[in-house]
């Protein structure tokens, strides 16, 4: 009973940050105190909750280091004219009939190179959803094929942290889940296509035309050199080198190539890698600006403080009662459909995708082998944390782009992928039992 409390408070305080609009890392923090008290309440010395906390923390280690190097790199592509490259020869090829299409493509194809959920919506998304609305197209269709596209690579991208957070708790191989997620992901993947297919030729538009891009060609040197950066993604990730290794090289390039190619100087490279791209054009500025180690700092908090909790849930197992009903009814239904509403509270609960994540692995880990959890995962909370309104997955993107909360019934990818998957996940878990 006191543990069910205890999560109750939590939840208290987070609902708390919501309304008020706190940062959710004042509730975090509240969390952490509430389960340390749990703790000493339940005879267990404050040191060793601490100390268990941090191993909570080492578990996570690697994701927060990539968090730098994705703060540094999301900067230094901006700055070398990478991001805006890709973002103005990709608005070449967009016409109001197929922009929806194009952009959960663009915007799925750039989440992939850059690995962040929320920095191909600052960007990529923006573009699409001001040429959309030049267009004069539903802005929530934009919405949701944004939503759709920036979680397509942050659930498979090799640079992103929750595949790299869910290889971590898993302890599986990061490429083997990669692998996995694609073929778990292709019927969606097309049915998800074709639904926005549809919609941009039944939809109504005004054709207008757009130059919202030539303020890249204006600013930028786009020689197809500034592609380099994000060539090399694709290429050392596909010969499996180490993710670090291969945005360290990625960085160093674009480095190299604001240097000489944008003219940047030394100083203004190192500002950028720190506290994030600017640009003094202001239109530009409003398009472009971001990135930077600092821009991390508060993922991190949340992330490392989220990891916490399970070093002291271990240590005062204060989920064994909750993981063992949950045990109890996985063998009356099925586990991946525990798994499944598990996913859903946690990520209603923890209003960040990476305690749902977390959370859900604590409550079901155990359900099934760790390869099979480790995509459960992938297919379950990484894309249904950017279906709940207050989850910061969904809040953060799409403030990014000035659009709606009405966009997530639009985000056709998010729900079906989970959908389908469950669907064979109760299937197959049923023929086993047979």
């Amino acid at each position: 009973m006191g543990s069910i409390i205890a999560i109750l408070l939590f939840s208290l305080s987070l609902i708390f940050c919501i309304v008020l609009k706190f940062p959710v890392v004042y509730a975090l923090i509240v969390g952490y105190i509430i389960f340390i008290v749990y703790g000493l309440i339940k005879g267990h010395k404050l040191m060793i909750l601490i100390k268990n906390s941090f191993k909570g923390i080492l578990t996570v280690k690697n994701i927060l280091l990539v968090f730098m190097l994705i703060g540094m790199i999301t900067a230094l592509w901006r700055a070398s004219g990478t991001i805006a490259f890709i973002v103005y020869m990709g608005s070449k090829l967009i016409s109001p009939s197929i922009l929806i299409l194009l952009t959960f493509l663009l915007c799925a194809i750039l989440s992939v190179l850059i690995g962040t959920s929320l920095g191909t919506a600052a960007t990529m998304g923006v573009i699409c959803a001001s040429i959309g609305k030049a267009m004069g197209v539903n802005p929530y269709y934009i919405g949701g094929a944004v939503l759709s596209g920036i979680y397509f690579g942050d659930r498979c991208s090799p640079m992103s942290t929750s595949a790299l957070l869910i290889s971590e708790l898993t302890k599986t191989d990061l490429y083997k889940n990669i692998k996995l997620m694609i073929k778990t992901s292709i019927i969606p993947i097309i049915a998800t296509c074709a639904f926005y297919l549809f919609l941009g030729f039944k939809s109504t538009s005004l054709e207008k035309s757009t130059d919202v891009t030539n303020i890249f060609n204006e600013n930028y040197n786009l020689s197809i050199i500034v592609i380099i950066p994000a060539i090399l993604i694709i290429i050392l990730s596909m010969l499996k080198v180490n993710v670090k290794k291969t945005m360290a090289v990625s960085i160093i390039i674009s480095f190299i190539i604001a240097t000489f190619l944008q003219k940047e100087n030394l100083s203004s490279l190192i500002n950028y890698c720190i506290f994030g791209y600017y640009h003094s054009n202001e239109k530009l500025n409003l398009m472009m600006k971001g990135g930077g180690i600092v821009s991390m700092i508060n993922v991190s908090l949340i992330v490392g403080i989220s990891s916490s909790y399970s070093g002291i849930f271990k240590e005062t197992k204060m989920l064994n009662a909750l993981k063992f009903y949950l045990e109890k009814f996985s063998k009356k239904i099925t586990s991946y459909f525990i798994i499944f509403l598990s996913a859903i509270i946690s990520g209603v609960i923890a209003c960040n995708q990476s305690l749902g994540i977390i959370l859900t692995n604590e409550l079901c880990g155990e359900l099934v082998e760790k390869q099979k959890m480790a995509i459960i995962l992938e297919n379950t909370i990484v894309l249904m944390a950017g279906l709940i309104p207050w989850n910061i997955a969904m809040e953060v993107p799409l403030k990014a782009i000035d659009v709606g909360i009405m966009s997530g019934v639009y985000a056709f990818y998010l729900y079906f992928l989970p959908l389908w998957n469950l669907f064979f996940g109760i299937i197959a878990e049923k023929k086993i039992k047979i």
